[in-house]
């Protein structure tokens, strides 16, 4: 008599889709620009002109010129590290502050979490972008400014997403077990707690990129963003803006910088959900 011995059916991780490939070399695509553009542009971004103004495509400029004769292949490539690393650098401030806070709430004392939730409660209450007006028109823009209001419109939510991770994970058996063990609050949060928040704060941390690359380039179109001579790609149509039935492509390159980069944040964060929903 022979028995077979059937093997446990391994579980197959989804793949990465199409949409999520895409979203991921668009990413990397502006990262890449984000860190190196500057070192590559074909002309000085800041210097006059010697082009006709709005110059269509050519040779000698890829992109056209802008309003005043620059190339805009250079402008967009240098332009693209303000908008990038501004973002980048206020989300990273934002979702950081936002998730060191909830934990400190879930395993503190509960009037600590009341005082927390309070003002949180009262920034949230404020639209972002209202916020940020009101802080540039007391206080002029700049370059910390615009990171810090940033950080203070966004932190709100990541606090709200993360406190809400934190207290479902708190009540898990390990992190009890580490309790009793008299382990302190910061080895819990650390250790116990923040690596099985990550993957849900990883998605959190893009959609609030894009988020925030709206907002401030929204801040530059009104020319309330980065200030001259340093130009984002919000600054970009806003300078161009008059002159869009003339000089169609120095608007457009820019605003579809922007939205190729949004886009292809939200194909990595939507794939990469998908994925951690199958098992990943």
């Amino acid at each position: 008599m022979t028995t077979q011995c059937s093997s446990p059916i391994a579980t197959r991780r989804p793949g990465w889709s199409v949409s999520g490939i895409i979203g991921a070399v668009l990413v990397v695509f502006w990262l890449f620009i984000a860190l190196f553009g500057s070192w590559i542009t074909p002309y000085d971004p800041a210097a006059m002109g010697t082009a006709d103004v709005f110059e269509t495509y050519s040779w000698q400029h890829w992109l056209g010129t802008d309003f005043i004769g620059r190339d805009m292949l250079s402008r967009i490539l240098d332009g693209a590290r303000y908008s990038i690393g501004l973002a980048l650098a206020a989300t990273v401030l934002a979702c950081f502050a936002g998730t060191s806070l909830a934990l400190l709430a879930v395993l503190s004392n509960h009037w600590v979490e009341e005082v927390l939730s309070r003002i949180v409660d009262a920034l949230i209450s404020m639209p972002s972008k209202m916020l940020a007006l009101v802080m540039v028109s007391v206080f002029g823009s700049s370059v910390p400014l615009l990171i810090t209001m940033a950080v203070i419109g966004y932190t709100p939510g990541a606090y709200r997403i993360a406190r809400s991770l934190a207290m479902n994970i708190s009540e898990m058996e390990y992190v009890q077990v580490a309790r009793t063990r008299g382990e302190n609050r910061v080895y819990i949060a650390a250790v116990e707690m923040l690596p099985n928040m990550i993957t849900p704060l990883l998605t959190d941390f893009g959609l609030r990129f894009v988020f925030i690359v709206l907002l401030l380039s929204g801040m530059s179109f009104l020319g309330l963003g980065v200030q001259l001579p340093a130009a984002d790609l919000g600054s970009l149509v806003r300078e161009n803006i008059g002159a869009l039935s003339q000089g169609a492509p120095a608007v457009i390159f820019p605003a579809l910088s922007i939205g190729t980069l949004t886009i292809g944040v939200n194909l990595l964060i939507d794939s990469f959900s998908a994925r951690r929903r199958g098992g990943f």
